[in-house]
């Protein structure tokens, strides 16, 4: 993560103070921040505040629409409500620490929170945000997305955007390579083995290849923020005999074992030899990957679905393809929930009903966002009528597109129901803890090891993992 020690340890401080004030205000609803007070009091008048990080749409992106079109929606009703998207500055763990500090104090008049699908469980067992009604996510919501608006058998959250782990790769140095099958967008079958053959194959025709190519792949493996975590986290549940990997248990104790954490790591290992890996991928965040696959350094690269969009701005669809990521995927994204302190809970709890709809779904869909809904991605008659994705043309007949994100015979991504929907469905979720930053740093901290001049071997690690793993999340 990107906190630095002093960062960290007041985190940790912090947490331990929310969660002894969520302990203490009791059983029940009213400890989650349930519905109760809110839900038969009239709201204040004032805006509607959306506190959120950065729209990866751009300036204008898809969620002020939806914003700006439940506004218009609010004014034709004459309802004298209006929302206001206000976005966080900073780093995933920065905005974190916002959010935490400002909902706790109450520094902050935030009536909706735009969460980190990790954070649900730790903003929920602090009492900081509210329990909502059950119909909020139904049967239409990706079964494994809709598993992380919870906390304890309850709902916290609404799934707004989710995200997945996809396997981006350069078709044209594949051809080049003498690859006769280009078309991984089914899967890779056999595997991480499969994507190592086939970085053998473009090391062997290296003098076929652009100059700029350097080694096969890269990804996200900066110890210093989330990237390790997610990368690893992918490689031990590849590495899992059991279908339902996880690290913790359902009240997000840690329940894992060193045969597991051996297996996962190396695993990990396999995934990042040097042989294989992009050298400054020990450095590398989402945009140092994306930078170096666009510049064409690597054959393959590991992203989220937003590189999609960017990606297929400066490479054809005859040169860039996207498959599942071998193995498992880890699940991103960020889920809606109403602080607790709002005191326009009914008006925020409508705002998230409008932004997680079925239409807003597609609109997200369309714009490069990877939709939490199926009909998104499968119902044909469904249409983004509320907003207008970026690069898509205008009413005028003479409009030209200035987006190159190749579409399908219904407007959506091209990659969208063969390859991201069953990347979602196939997805596993990081540990569900509310103290998954005590988690991440722990866990990171002991796989940048790997990264030393003396790495340690897999089954020291795993055993120098699973001690601090049961200090970090206690068994109680």
């Amino acid at each position: 993560m990107r906190l630095g020690p002093a960062g960290r340890a007041a985190s940790a401080l912090l947490l331990a103070v929310l969660l002894t004030a969520g302990c203490d205000a009791g059983g029940g609803e009213a400890a989650g921040g349930g519905q109760g007070g809110a839900a038969g009091a009239a709201d204040q008048p004032g805006d509607i505040v959306l506190a959120s990080g950065r729209d990866v749409t751009g300036k204008g992106g898809i969620r002020q629409q939806l914003i700006d079109a439940w506004n218009a929606q609010q004014e034709g009703k004459g309802s004298g409500h209006r929302a206001r998207l206000v976005e966080l500055p900073g780093s995933a763990d920065q905005q974190r620490s916002q959010l935490l500090g400002a909902l706790q104090s109450g520094s902050a008049e935030y009536d909706v929170v735009n969460l980190d699908v990790t954070w649900v469980p730790e903003f929920a067992a602090a009492g900081l945000v509210q329990q909502l009604p059950g119909k909020l996510v139904d049967s239409d919501v990706v079964k494994s997305v809709a598993a992380t608006a919870g906390w304890g058998d309850k709902l916290y959250a609404v799934p707004f955007n989710s995200d997945v782990g996809l396997l981006f790769y350069r078709r044209d140095y594949l051809q080049s390579a003498g690859v006769k099958e280009t078309d991984l967008s089914k899967g890779t079958g056999g595997g991480w083995p499969v994507v190592q053959q086939l970085i053998r194959a473009l090391d062997a025709a290296r003098k076929s290849l652009p100059e700029a190519y350097e080694k096969g792949w890269t990804s996200q493996l900066d110890a210093s923020y989330e990237g390790l975590t997610v990368n690893g986290i992918e490689a031990f549940a590849s590495a899992s005999a059991s279908d339902g990997f996880t690290l913790t248990d359902k009240e997000g104790r840690y329940a894992g074992s060193v045969d597991d954490l051996k297996a996962g790591l190396d695993e990990l290992g396999n995934r990042t030899e040097a042989a294989y890996t992009l050298a400054s991928a020990a450095q590398s965040d989402e945009a140092d990957t994306l930078t170096d696959f666009a510049a064409g350094r690597t054959g393959f690269l590991r992203h989220w679905p937003y590189a999609y969009r960017t990606l297929h701005q400066s490479l054809s669809e005859e040169k860039l393809g996207v498959a599942p990521l071998p193995g498992r995927a880890v699940l991103g994204g960020q889920n809606l929930a109403v602080a607790t302190g709002s005191p326009r809970s009914n008006a925020a709890r409508e705002l998230i009903e409008f932004l997680t709809s079925r239409e807003s779904e597609r609109c997200l869909l369309d714009a490069g966002f990877a939709a939490t809904r199926i009909s998104a991605y499968v119902d044909d008659k469904l249409k983004c009528e509320a907003a207008k994705p970026p690069g898509q043309a205008t009413a005028a007949p003479s409009s030209e597109r200035t987006d190159h994100m190749p579409r399908d015979a219904y407007g959506r991504p091209g990659y969208a129901r063969g390859t991201l929907l069953p990347a979602l469905e196939n997805a596993v979720q990081r540990p569900r803890t509310p103290l998954y930053g005590a988690f991440s740093q722990t866990f990171t901290a002991q796989l940048a090891r790997l990264q030393g001049d003396k790495p340690p071997s897999d089954e020291e690690l795993a055993k120098a993992l699973h001690e601090q793993l049961k200090k970090a999340l206690p068994r109680g």
